[in-house]
């Protein structure tokens, strides 16, 4: 299968200005030379010519680029056409290369042959697929991170340590009578309880993963005629939401995704808490309190024009118990205020009638300081579960190295290590072995 040379269009379906048909394999630059009718392409060096039919029909002006093995994405020889976009002129390109022998590829065939060709690990694959679907800046800024190696060197550090961890084990069950070092179970432990630290540090970042790579969820709370849904159509500039002076217009949630300053969230009107006969509206309300607690940040909206009620306590004593980040928004403030502001901690007085800057602004700087965190993150739940297995193994571990059981302990740290490493490439024995004996100089 790796010795076929393969094809594909690498943008996307659609017309537009230009369009890449990429090409991968030992046949590549036979091929367009001979479709070309050119006699040499100058690695990496963009080269304008026409292509042609099997009939010397001309096909398109084009722009041929030559990546020469192992320079290249997937580490074989590539060459790309840059043609003129548009449905039929790649697929008409695509018909003369497999008239000439070349396969169209599989859906993630040039990703998995770069891997296969040690050009990218698992980490770097998942943070391309990514990638390609991110939606806001700060999901881009991660996986970009991640594409120069990030999660790939946090990898590699923990293999590192587990790798020289096992080998001390290995070493003092199989070389007893070598001289090793006197402390060298208490190293052990150290070393175990720096792994540790980090894993959890990296399993905490992540736990907020799809936030990073989908966007914030932002739910808007309030009793009924607060101003939520007029709040919620001035986010969008379009009146999405119903407005109206009666009580439960809104039984259902309504979500919609925008964007604030770098940010794309995912903002949620719900409906009006209060106390409720209508078993529809009860269901709605019902589904208000199920959204708090999957949404990031909350704004808890009030009315500034009427006094305190049931309904607004109700709202008070919840926010009061959430453990989220919360903007207490007090609305149509350009009316008289007759809400008793000494209750809220703190507020931003906005009027949807007229503007909502304040808290746009406000929203902004939450936002800011919620992306700012630069440590690790796993991007995939494939990734989240190998770090969850490597901890088990790691803390099964610690009582063992403690009891001087090293055999069950080798065998949870070699389990480790198969774990962590699924997630860049998989765990080869010999890399281990290299360190015990390079390490301690044994069996000469």
């Amino acid at each position: 299968m790796l010795d076929d040379t393969i094809c594909a269009i690498s943008t996307a379906n659609g017309i537009g200005a230009i369009s890449i048909v990429r090409v991968s394999g030992s046949d590549s630059l036979s091929v367009a030379l001979k479709i070309s009718s050119k006699d040499n392409f100058i690695p990496r060096v963009a080269t304008l010519c026409d292509i042609y039919d099997s009939s010397k029909n001309i096909i398109d002006e084009v722009l041929v680029i030559y990546f020469k093995a192992p320079y290249s994405f997937t580490g074989e020889d590539i060459v790309e056409f840059h043609c003129h976009g548009g449905v039929a002129v790649c697929n008409i390109i695509l018909d003369e290369l497999v008239s000439n022998s070349i396969r169209l590829a599989y859906g993630g065939e040039f990703s998995k042959r770069a891997f296969l060709n040690n050009k990218i690990d698992l980490s770097k694959a998942n943070a391309i697929s990514s990638l390609i679907e991110a939606r806001s800046k700060d999901a881009v800024k991660l996986l970009a991170r991640q594409l120069k190696g990030e999660l790939s060197n946090f990898v590699n550090d923990i293999r590192e340590e587990l790798l020289y961890i096992l080998a001390y084990s290995e070493v003092g069950i199989d070389y007893a009578d070598e001289d090793l070092p006197s402390n060298i179970q208490l190293n052990i432990q150290n070393r175990l309880k720096n792994i540790i630290k980090k894993l959890k540090n990296t399993l905490k970042s992540s736990q907020r993963r799809d936030t990073f790579l989908n966007g914030f969820k932002v739910c808007i709370i309030g009793k009924p005629n607060v101003g939520k849904s007029s709040l919620l159509n001035r986010f969008l500039d379009y009146d999405r939401a119903i407005v109206s002076s009666i009580k439960g217009t809104t039984r259902d949630s309504i979500e919609e995704s925008i964007k604030i300053g770098t940010h794309i969230i995912k903002i949620v009107d719900t409906a009006g808490i209060r106390h409720s006969v209508n078993k529809i509206e009860k269901i709605g309300i019902e589904k208000s309190f199920e959204l708090v607690n999957e949404s990031d940040i909350i704004i808890a909206l009030f009315d500034a024009s009427k006094i305190v009620s049931k309904d607004d306590k109700k709202i008070l004593d919840l926010i009061e118990n959430l453990s989220k980040d919360i903007l207490i928004v007090v609305n149509k403030s350009d009316l008289k205020m007759r809400f008793d502001t000494s209750l809220l901690k703190d507020f931003i007085a906005i009027s949807t009638k007229n503007d909502i800057n304040a808290l746009l602004y406000k929203l902004e700087i939450l936002l800011d300081s919620k992306t700012s965190n630069h440590d690790t993150i796993l991007i995939a739940k494939q990734q989240v579960l190998c770090v969850e297995n490597t901890l088990d193994n790691i803390i099964s571990s610690q009582n063992l190295i403690i009891d001087g059981q090293l055999e069950l302990f080798s065998y949870h740290i070699n389990e480790a290590i198969k774990n962590i490493s699924d997630i860049t490439r998989p765990y080869d024995n010999n890399e281990m072995l290299d360190i015990m004996f390079g390490e301690f100089c044994l069996g000469k």
